[in-house]
């Protein structure tokens, strides 16, 4: 059997971390789709910088859109999404054979809007509306002006992947204000069907601690970080709570597991995608790394429900004077950074292909 068909039979969605107008010109998503058993990406503003930056693919698109007087922001986002509309339709059979489980790309609103919720809120709405596809999944951050996004952004009928958890904790906001925005849609005697993604980012612990933990533990915290929510998101799925929104139509919404490439060069290249093999769960994985499962990947056992021995192996973390929270937090603030990095770096590149001066406000409704 193709060892990535493994991951779907076991009940795993594997997604690509990528999207390049090169892969959807040359056939190479068409052929990871047939070849690969992928069925959905996701893409994010670094992802875009590099793709604009390093590539000629989108020069003659940002010359024609500001002709007609496009700038910044608002040619950005065309651009993107004139890609993963083009995706999101060669996954449009696996969405509509899934029922709207499988088959999602995303798209990231502008990562300035990281401490505006009005403004995400918004905007949220105009790049579902401009996206036009059913099968897109606008990306909001977990932080704290961005929860309350997502739980009006989904009882606004939007579907939402929450990007940038790093932790239980901050999962469990995200289920929170989904599981809000469901109750709310039903109360309002609206369909509960909106869905939505939970993306968790594994290989930044491990990358974070590596010069300050004893070998024994080196490339281990984002797995057991990754156990520890897995047992926190099934028993969300078992709880009344969810089986009386799960009665009246509703759909969980998925535990995806982000940032699985391994960064650790003494580590196995497919580290993170085999102990992740987690059923009901999403794994978003960048080109490299599905190269090199496919060609030597193995997947020995699931993800025990329970989080195996992810409590343990999180105690000797403690021990060794890593604080999980403060380092969660960490996490996020740097993660949102990088992408307002990423962000101002793609619009310069973009308004000097252009010839137009840099924009880097983001557009408000």
């Amino acid at each position: 059997m193709n060892k990535t068909r493994q991951l779907r039979e076991l009940g795993q969605s594997l997604w690509l971390d990528n999207i390049t107008r090169g892969i959807l010109d040359d056939g190479t998503l068409r052929r990871y789709i047939d070849e690969f058993s992928i069925t959905g990406l996701t893409s994010n503003p670094t992802i875009f910088e590099h793709a604009i930056a390093n590539t000629g693919a989108y020069d003659k698109s940002i010359r024609d859109q500001a002709a007609r007087g496009e700038s910044g922001e608002v040619l950005f986002v065309e651009l993107a999404l004139a890609d993963l509309r083009r995706a999101a339709d060669l996954f449009r059979p696996v969405f509509d054979q899934s029922d709207g489980v499988d088959g999602w790309v995303s798209m990231e609103l502008s990562p300035l809007l990281v401490d505006d919720t009005a403004g995400s809120i918004g905007a949220a709405a105009r790049i579902h509306r401009q996206a036009d596809r059913p099968n897109l999944f606008v990306k909001i951050p977990g932080t704290p002006a961005g929860i309350p996004a997502i739980e009006e952004s989904i009882f606004s009928g939007v579907p939402i992947n929450v990007t940038l958890l790093f932790s239980r904790e901050q999962y469990l906001a995200a289920a929170e204000a989904y599981l809000r925005g469901i109750e709310r849609r039903i109360d309002a005697g609206r369909d509960p069907r909106v869905a939505s993604v939970a993306s968790l980012f594994v290989s930044r612990w491990d990358k974070a601690v590596s010069a300050t933990v004893p070998d024994e533990l080196r490339n281990r915290l984002g797995i057991a970080i990754a156990g520890r929510t897995y047992r926190t998101y099934r028993e969300m799925l078992a709880t009344p709570r969810w089986r009386k929104l799960a009665a009246a139509g509703a759909r969980p919404q998925r535990l995806l597991w982000a940032s699985t490439g391994t960064k650790d060069p003494q580590a196995s290249p497919t580290l993170y995608l085999e102990a992740l093999a987690a059923p009901d769960t999403i794994d978003t994985i960048p080109d490299k790394t599905l190269h090199a499962f496919a060609e030597h990947g193995a997947v020995t056992s699931a993800m025990p429900e329970d989080g195996g021995d992810a409590e343990p192996v999180l105690a000797r973390f403690a021990q060794a004077r890593i604080d999980i929270g403060a380092l969660a937090l960490k996490l996020q603030r740097d993660g949102a950074q990088a992408f307002v990095n990423s962000w101002q770096s793609l619009l310069q590149h973009i308004a000097n292909k252009s010839g137009a001066p840099v924009a880097v406000n983001h557009v408000k409704e």
